[in-house]
Formats: C-alpha cells, structure tokens, sequence
C-alpha cells in the first residue's frame, strides 16, 4: 500500500494556483517598472484633504570645502524645490542643509527627492546634474568605499583604477550603464534613469575595491549591450555567450627549510632564571642603588672600550693588507723560479757588457760633460 501512494504522489504535482482567481494587473500588457509622474495639477492625484498632515524634513551636512559654491547655488537650488512646493535653509554656521514640506506640497514623495539633492550637493555634484533628481524618472545611490580596505595606499591605487587613465574606465562605465558617476573621497555617487544600470554600477565600484579589475565587467557589460538588441535571445539564458574570467593568484614558493624534529619528552623544559634571580648569584641584589649605577657605568665603558680596540685593528688590518698585496706582484719570480743554465748565461752577458764599456773612447765621455757643449756644437 505504501508503494502505490508513493507512486501517486510523485505523479500528480500540487497547484497552489487551483483556487486563485485573475486579477486586474495580471496583464502583459502593464509595464509594472513604470513609474507613475504625479499630476496633481491635473485633478487626477490628489491627497486627502488637499494637503499633507505633518510636515516631514531632513537635514544632510556638508563639508567645509563646499560652502563657497553651495552659498553661490543656492538660489538656484531654491527655484527648483519652490516649484514642487519644499522649503529649504542653508546654515553656514552648522554647515547642514534642510529641506522641509508645506502646505503646497502636493506630491507626498518629493520630499525623499529633495533629501536625495542634498545629498548629491554635499557629495560634490556640480547642480545642473544635482537637479535632475527631482524628476520621477531619475534614482540616485551613494555606495560608502571608505571602510572596504583597510590599507590607505592600497585604497588609493584602487580608487585611481576605478577611474582609469585620464578618466576613460570610467566615461566607459557611463556609456555602458547610462548612469552618472562621480567618485569624491569615501564615497561613490551614481544617478541614472533606470535601477538596472545603477545596480550594474554598483557593482562595479564594489568589484574594484575587492581586486576586481573594472575591465572585465565593461567586456560583459559591452557582450550583453550586444546580445540586448537580438530579439531572438531576449529569452534565453546567456551565460554561454559571457566571458568566464577565473582569479589566477600565483604564489612565489618560499624555500622549503627542513626542521629537525625534536625527541618527545614528557617534562616541560627548565624554567629559566628571572632577573633577580642572576642579581642574587652575582650579588648585585644586596648592592646599594649608588653602586649598582656605579657599576653599570663601569660595565658600559668596558664595552665601548673594547668595540674601540676591536675597530682599531680592523681599520689597521685594512690598511696593511694592500702593502702586502703590491709587494707580493713586485716579487712575484724569484731565483728559484729561474732555471741553472739561464742564471749562468745572464751572467755572463753582464761581465761582457761590462768589459766592452770599460774599452770605450774617454772622448766620448768629454764630450758628452756638460762643459763641453759649446765645443760639440763647433764640432
């Protein structure tokens, strides 16, 4: 019996869906990514009540470097929110900015707009680009790099290869995922029109500051830009066609050091003797304080004494050793060297050298003395 209700059970597949009844949106037709713009001039969007009950606000610090170009843009900044019915202060002696509702707030959710725009502007994003945020078709996100690594060097090498040469790894980047991006000290601030390409984005910057060079996500960034425009494979899985790029981290092999394993013995090692245990066997323990100093300085110039020596003859037996050396080229054949017969020849070609200058003119002698010059001249 329990056989054949296995059996069954494996065959038939339970329908969670058997008692669920269609609903309105449930239409290939709706787009339910499509972000709604708010028409309250219109009459279609309206709050109940005609306004909203609490005023919401929010308050975002910026850095002290900004203060000159935020006091120069604010009425710019002002004009934008006055339009959607959000006040905003500048405090210069806080350093914050604060954007609240009123009553002629009409779209509940632009005041999360409005705290994104600052956000933007405190992060060092130039206004013209800043303002786009308040459109219903524009998404900000701020990605924190600070804490990712803990080297600062390190970090440094691997914020600047985020950016690339001259900039172009991340124009790349831009063009790829049709987002805005700007890095600013800890903090990496992207804003685009559609959550795919901040996601993509993020990513990215997250990938870098892991040793994830940004080169491999712009090649499947650029394969799958490709494959988008195929409506064959809009339903297909594309992993085939997408490069698989491996971490290869080749380790240099340290040499190997043999260890000489030790006999096992089970006793601990010999305590060794603590300080004032060698100032008992010395008997510097029941020494005063003024000869324990007194000693101390002896033992230290004993050192330094006998360093000094030691210097000493080093520097003599340098001196020495390249006198040794030339006398030893100079002398390099001895009379050992040269053989019976040559010595004995050599011999006697110094005694016939010898009798041949002793039967030489005197003449030549004269003649040759600094006395006679002017006479060899007349000569």
């Amino acid at each position: 019996m329990a056989d054949t209700s296995k059996s069954t059970t494996d065959t038939t597949k339970k329908n969670h869906n058997k008692y669920r009844r269609d609903k309105p949106w449930d239409n290939d037709d709706i787009d339910h990514w499509k972000l709604a713009s708010w028409n309250a001039d219109d009459g279609g969007d309206t709050l109940p009540g005609g306004r909203l009950l609490e005023e919401s606000s929010f308050a975002t610090l910026f850095p002290k470097y900004r203060e000159a170009y935020l006091r120069q843009i604010w009425p710019v900044v002002t004009r934008h929110l006055d339009q959607h019915g959000v006040a905003c202060e500048l405090n210069l002696v806080e350093g914050s900015m604060t954007v609240r509702t009123t009553k002629r707030t009409k779209d509940p959710y632009v005041i999360l707009k409005a705290r994104d725009l600052l956000k933007l502007l405190a992060r060092s994003l130039p206004v013209a680009q800043a303002v786009k945020i308040l459109q219903d078709d524009y998404q900000c996100d701020i990605v924190k790099i600070g804490g990712l690594v803990r080297n600062k060097e390190r970090f440094v090498k691997r914020r600047q290869r985020l950016l690339g040469p001259d900039g172009s790894t991340l124009k790349a980047l831009e063009l790829l995922t049709g987002c805005y991006i700007l890095v600013q000290g800890n903090t990496v601030s992207i804003m685009g029109d559609s959550w795919k390409g901040l996601k993509q984005a993020r990513r990215v910057v997250l990938d870098c500051l892991k040793n994830i060079h940004p080169v491999y996500h712009l090649k499947r960034l650029m394969i799958q830009k490709e494959l988008a425009k195929d409506p064959a494979l809009q339903n297909e899985d594309w992993s085939r066609f997408l490069p698989q790029f491996q971490k290869k981290n080749v380790q240099t092999k340290k040499p190997s050091v043999r260890k000489t394993k030790k006999s096992y013995t089970p006793f601990p090692p010999a305590q060794q003797p603590s300080k004032i245990d060698l100032q008992l066997e010395s008997g510097e323990y029941f020494a005063t304080e003024f000869e324990r100093k007194t000693k101390k300085v002896a033992d230290r110039k004993e050192a330094s004494k006998s360093k000094s020596i030691a210097k000493r003859k080093a520097r003599e037996l340098e001196e020495e050793t390249p006198v040794l050396a030339s006398r030893k080229a100079k002398t390099t054949t001895t009379k050992e060297d040269i053989p019976v017969e040559q010595r004995i020849k050599d011999k006697f070609q110094k005694a016939a050298q010898a009798s041949q200058s002793s039967t030489s003119d005197p003449a030549d002698f004269i003649q040759g003395s600094g006395s006679g010059s002017k006479r060899g001249k007349k000569s």
